[in-house]
């Protein structure tokens, strides 16, 4: 078995080392290689992780010929547009700029799982990183979803070797207001909360991710924001 991530970055990394650690020969691509890079590295029957940004796909999905047994795609809950609560019923905005990518992935000619992961967070990344450093941080009312990027990780594991097929929102099992999740990182780590002048914050969705936990027999190592200060 051969697993080729397409970006392998910040999860693609972390999906990496969890093949890695059983054996599993794992190919990751990087900013540098082109097309026919890619196409030289594609064998019969391997899993692949596509979680290249739009902007980089081009002709991405072609090189891979029919070559996949099974392709997972990392999309994002934006594609949810406005939608206040998701679930794995919400429809996506058509006109997100991902929808194009995931329709491509789930025509090819391979089984094809997108994840549509939350706010992704972990070492390095997230609220508590910039509450640690003294760094302002955005507070609201607005609701957000995350994910801590080991369960993501863990995610991808399980529908590359999994016969799950379809689209379905990644979450955590604790949406909440991003002034709590400021507000819990402060007190934990006994630092002052100092807040945005200007919310960045556009998003306001409260995202359940059960679907997708139960279909691949997922376990959340961090089903909330509290078991985790990174």
């Amino acid at each position: 078995m051969t697993i080729l991530i397409l970006g392998c970055g910040y999860t693609g990394q972390r999906v990496a080392s969890r093949f890695l650690a059983h054996g599993v020969e794992v190919i990751g691509t990087h900013r540098s290689w082109s097309i026919e890079d890619v196409r030289k590295q594609v064998t019969p029957g391997m899993l692949v992780l596509h979680s290249v940004p739009p902007q980089g796909t081009t002709g991405l999905l072609e090189a891979l010929g029919d070559a996949p047994a099974k392709v997972v795609y990392l999309s994002t809950t934006g594609v949810y547009g406005d939608a206040r609560v998701v679930d794995e019923t919400t429809p996506p905005d058509s006109s997100h700029e991902r929808i194009a990518e995931e329709q491509r992935t789930a025509s090819g000619p391979w089984s094809s799982l997108i994840l549509r992961p939350a706010a992704i967070y972990g070492p390095g990344r997230g609220i508590h990183e910039r509450v640690r450093k003294g760094e302002p941080v955005d507070t609201g009312d607005n609701m957000v979803s995350r994910i801590h990027v080991e369960d993501l990780a863990a995610h991808v594991e399980a529908g590359l070797l999994s016969d799950v097929t379809g689209a379905y929102p990644v979450a955590d099992e604790e949406p909440c207001t991003s002034r709590e999740i400021a507000e819990f990182y402060a007190r934990s780590l006994n630092m002052p909360l100092i807040e945005a002048g200007v919310s960045k914050i556009r998003s306001n969705r409260r995202v359940d991710g059960s679907a997708i936990r139960r279909a691949l027999g997922i376990k959340l190592l961090y089903p909330s924001y509290r078991t985790y200060l990174g």
